[in-house]
């Protein structure tokens, strides 16, 4: 009865949120993950690495025998240990020391301890920021609802870019770094794209003509999926306003933000969040 009753305690402060102790748990935990990404990133640069690097491999096997500590309790206090260590959070928890281990084996390994920043994303439960999926599930509702157009428009950039680049190739050649079709077309989408890298430039005079034209062409459709989103998700924030209802006098078209039905004023019911 004691054990079960310890087991308890221990998987509402270690799984919950809803006690004070759960809180301050979560949120010390987000610190250390923090601190602990901190130092992998400190031990990367090689000016600090060489004046504390032994401090900073002290300091990751601190975190690391603190977070395996973690992940047995978690493991210990879990009513079901099987659903979470094969849940998201139970295998990026053991992912994020998995490589420190590793690393007394494969040289370098302990550099994909950077995982551990996927951790953080337990904020959101410890802040409680649940009503913000709704906004996301209207971001995510746009995105599936636009996956067409932005297809046909990706299809056609890149018909763009293998023309374009058979032709640069044609008129620079390798002399000019345009050793083939696919390292110009390679050119052409990165100016197309507007990064412009600049490892390879045309030299010739139809060849800067041709790249205007390119430039000009990358400019003039750069902004195309921005509107096929815009108009995407202005669409489902207009469905979203006019499917809220008021319980009493049914009146629809409230803003998703609102707390009172604009024509009787009574408490309107709380917005819907979508899994």
């Amino acid at each position: 009865m004691v054990e079960a009753s310890f087991r308890e305690r221990t998987y509402r402060v270690i799984f919950g949120t809803d006690t004070p102790a759960g809180q301050k748990f979560d949120i010390a935990l987000i610190y250390v993950i923090l601190l602990s990404v901190l130092a992998i990133v400190l031990d990367s640069i090689e000016s600090v690495n060489s004046q504390y690097g032994l401090w900073l491999f002290r300091f990751e096997w601190f975190f690391t025998l603190l977070f395996s500590a973690e992940y047995l309790v978690r493991i210990y206090s879990s009513p079901k240990p099987l659903h979470y260590m094969f849940s998201f959070y139970g295998l990026v928890d053991l992912l994020s020391i998995v490589p420190t281990y590793l690393a007394l084996i494969v040289p370098g390994a302990s550099y994909w301890l950077v995982i551990r920043l996927l951790r953080v994303l337990r904020i959101f439960r410890v802040l409680k920021l649940v009503r913000y999926l709704s906004d996301a599930n209207i971001l995510l509702r746009s995105m599936y609802a636009a996956r067409r157009k932005v297809l046909v428009f990706f299809m056609v950039v890149l018909v763009l870019s293998v023309i374009f680049g058979s032709l640069m190739f044609l008129v620079e050649g390798p002399d000019n770094g345009f050793t083939s079709i696919p390292r110009s077309i390679y050119w052409t989408i990165v100016t197309i794209t507007t990064v412009g890298y600049g490892d390879i430039t045309p030299q010739t005079p139809v060849g800067q003509i041709l790249s205007t034209m390119i430039m000009l062409t990358g400019y003039s459709i750069i902004a195309i999926p921005t509107g096929i989103f815009t108009a995407e998700i202005a669409r489902e924030m207009h469905a979203e306003i006019s499917h809220r209802q008021c319980n009493v006098c049914d009146r629809s078209g409230h803003h998703p933000d609102a707390d009172y039905c604009h024509q009787c004023g009574v408490t309107l019911p709380d917005r819907l969040v979508e899994n």
